[in-house]
């Protein structure tokens, strides 16, 4: 990731934003809605199906909870949770959806899948259709409203999924990058940043907890590494490296953001660019691979909101 030590930078809040840019990419994106009798079991349901889907570096998939739903907002009337998940195309996504869902949805009590986006015939992928067969033959279909569900027959009744799930070219690796004076202060501002950023219809922090320590660059010395650290922004390799890190900086913390357009990647990149302006950040910045790769850029300074300067 590229961004220079002598950039301009504009003040904020007393904090140093770098003139530079996140660089995003072009994915594939889904929305299912998963219900369950209660809002404890769609909350396990969710967070099971999106779980080890931090990068598409080392997983199949980048997903995680857009939002929690209230019985009024569901299909059938069931609390329930909006969950998103990208790829890099629609054929890995669809083995990511159909491997998923049935490790962790099929099998979790009381849960039914539905479609979240609207459904072109082109761009859809099977899903109901795939995970039909472990019905074993006694699976049945029903057709309402001209969209087909499959009913598979389970120990506690019937899992409900649909059959088609619509698709759409989405924005992933949206980012920021908060040094901080101290872990505790930029752990906070990272905090403050994911809070806001999820209240942006659209999008997701596929990272634990919405943060990532280990912000990574491409390539390492060792062949077999797609990735490896990204030493230009660890405190304790100041001396040994071209570090990046403005004086007095003792910790970084990196937000990602994916979403299903680029104005929504924009519009919680802003939000959280403007929440981690609190004491103790002495900077933030964004990683970009220098324009080269990915053809969203996100330039920091139209994320300043100057109403609060």
């Amino acid at each position: 990731m590229e961004e220079g030590k002598d950039i301009l930078t504009i003040q904020h809040q007393g904090v140093k934003i770098l003139d530079t840019f996140a660089e995003a990419f072009t994915v594939t994106g889904a929305r299912l809605i998963v219900t369950a009798e209660s809002p404890g079991w769609a909350d396990i349901a969710g967070r099971t199906a999106t779980g080890y889907a931090s990068s598409v570096i080392g997983c199949d998939a980048e997903a995680g909870i857009e939002k929690v739903l209230s019985s009024e907002e569901t299909p059938d009337g069931r609390p329930g949770v909006s969950l998103l998940f990208f790829a890099f195309s629609r054929d890995s996504l669809q083995k990511a959806l159909v491997n998923r869902v049935g490790q962790s949805i099929l099998t979790c009590p009381t849960t039914s899948v539905f479609n979240g986006l609207a459904i072109d015939p082109g761009q859809a992928i099977s899903l109901g259709g795939a995970l039909r067969f472990f019905g074993d033959g006694y699976q049945t279909s029903k057709v309402v409203d001209k969209t087909r569900y499959w009913r598979i027959p389970v120990m506690d009744g019937e899992f409900l999924c649909e059959d088609k799930i619509g698709t759409v070219k989405g924005v992933a690796g949206g980012n920021i990058l908060i040094q901080g004076e101290t872990q505790e202060l930029a752990l906070e501002a990272a905090s403050r940043a994911v809070e806001s950023a999820r209240q942006v219809p659209g999008v997701i922090l596929p990272f634990p907890g919405g943060v990532v320590r280990s912000g990574s660059k491409v390539g390492s010395k060792y062949k077999k590494l797609k990735a490896s650290t990204n030493y230009e922004y660890c405190p304790t390799l100041r001396g040994a490296t071209n570090s990046l890190l403005e004086p007095g900086v003792s910790a970084v913390y990196e937000i990602v953001i994916d979403g299903l357009s680029l104005e929504a990647v924009t519009q919680a990149s802003k939000a959280a660019l403007n929440a981690a302006c609190i004491r103790g950040v002495l900077a933030i910045g964004a990683g970009n691979y220098g324009g080269k790769l990915g053809p969203h850029h996100i330039y920091l300074r139209n994320l300043v909101d100057n109403s609060n300067s």
